[in-house]
């Protein structure tokens, strides 16, 4: 993100520093993880050891403070990794939700024990993170969830499922939506995080869901059956996590955005070098009115997405980041994506809708942006009710 691409644009925000965390970012993916995607589209996801790879290199948990294992720095720098992550084509590792997501709420909700317990395995890559939110009858409507945590002692045991987890066949801890007082709605919800692992009593990975799309990232099925979890591991109080997550949606919706624009900005490269080289009735396809035409619109929607985005993520680093201007940012940037990956997939012909060409998967991964999250439409209702 910090780096000018075609469009030679360089954010406000961006210091030395950025500069420097881009070139280690795409130094990693580009030669240590890439060379490997047709493996894990293959296994369905990514390594372990890539995570401890990253870890090593001081690529998670950026934002997280250094007295617990991370970089001492805010959100520009988790942005930066997820641009260059997006950028050079790897989309096995979960580094949105470990790094962008989980990690965000235990460094603002965790109390100081649970924070040198977790924080630190998530920032070498030892422990990987998830979230659990989404349930088989509904995703969007949070205060609907059905996944009961009832207090015995020193411990709750947990009852429930969840789906489309991403991470959720390979994490290790998992911060869980619940609820706590099944009489109330968005008051009776509370976070726990769970320490996981397959053979534990009470606890069921289940299929990797087949997608069409991010086929190395892993997305799983979680069941719980009286989970036996310590009352230590309850983020602050019961009934506090709706609010929590409240609070946490705007960066998650950012964090979206930013995949968003450097899909964008990757498309239109692919596109524009492709034009270059292609030819059709005799000359080079960027000869064509047509195709420049088109470039030069992807382009200006490129441009000014990452000007809007880059903005949000200002708004977001000063605390002054809303809920309504962070739905429009998922919404817009990601209803963007679907559509320059779309035209820029037309410059190939039917090359682009083969697997041999990177826009190809491009394709097939931008779709589920404007599901996760929240939906498009869940975002314009949130925009439409602070107007």
């Amino acid at each position: 993100m910090t780096t000018p691409g075609l469009d030679g644009y360089t954010p406000a925000w961006s210091h030395p520093e950025h500069d420097d965390l881009a070139e280690l970012a795409r130094t990693f993916f580009t030669k240590e993880v890439v060379p490997h995607t047709e493996r894990l589209e293959r296994q369905g996801h990514p390594d372990r050891e890539h995570y401890r790879q990253a870890g090593a290199l001081g690529l998670l948990g950026l934002s997280v403070p250094e007295e617990y294992g991370g970089g001492g720095g805010d959100f520009t720098h988790e942005a930066v990794l997820l641009h260059e992550q997006t950028a050079a084509g790897e989309g096995s590792l979960g580094l949105a939700v470990h790094s962008g997501i989980v990690t965000g709420y235990l460094t603002s909700y965790g109390n100081e024990s649970q924070k040198r317990r977790w924080l630190p395995g998530l920032c070498s890559g030892e422990l990987v993170g998830a979230i659990g939110m989404t349930e088989p009858g509904g995703g969007s409507d949070l205060q609907e969830i059905r996944t009961r945590a009832v207090r015995d002692g020193d411990d709750y045991l947990i009852s429930g499922s969840k789906t489309f987890i991403t991470n959720g066949g390979v994490a290790d801890l998992l911060v869980l939506a619940v609820k706590t007082d099944p009489s109330q709605r968005a008051a009776g919800i509370s976070l726990i995080v769970c320490e996981i692992k397959d053979g534990d009593p009470g606890f069921r990975r289940g299929r990797m869901i087949e997608k069409i799309g991010l086929h190395s990232n892993d997305t799983a099925e979680l069941f719980f059956d009286d989970f036996r979890v310590p009352a230590a591991n309850l983020l602050q109080t019961e009934g506090a996590g709706f609010v929590q997550m409240m609070h946490q949606l705007p960066q998650e919706r950012l964090v979206i955005g930013v995949g968003a624009v450097a899909a964008m900005q990757r498309a239109v490269e692919l596109a524009t070098a492709y034009a270059k080289e292609r030819t059709a009735f005799g000359k080079p396809l960027i000869g064509h009115q047509n195709t420049r035409m088109v470039l030069a619109e992807c382009a200006t929607r490129t441009r000014v997405a990452r000007i809007f985005l880059d903005d949000c993520i200002t708004r977001h680093v000063r605390g002054e980041l809303d809920v309504a201007t962070a739905a429009m940012a998922k919404s817009w940037l990601t209803e963007g994506q679907c559509e320059v990956v779309d035209r820029c997939l037309q410059i190939f012909g039917g090359y682009g809708y083969t697997t041999e060409y990177p826009i190809a998967r491009m394709y097939a991964d931008a779709r589920v942006q404007k599901i996760y999250g929240g939906t498009n439409e869940i975002m314009k209702e949130l925009i439409a009710r602070a107007l």
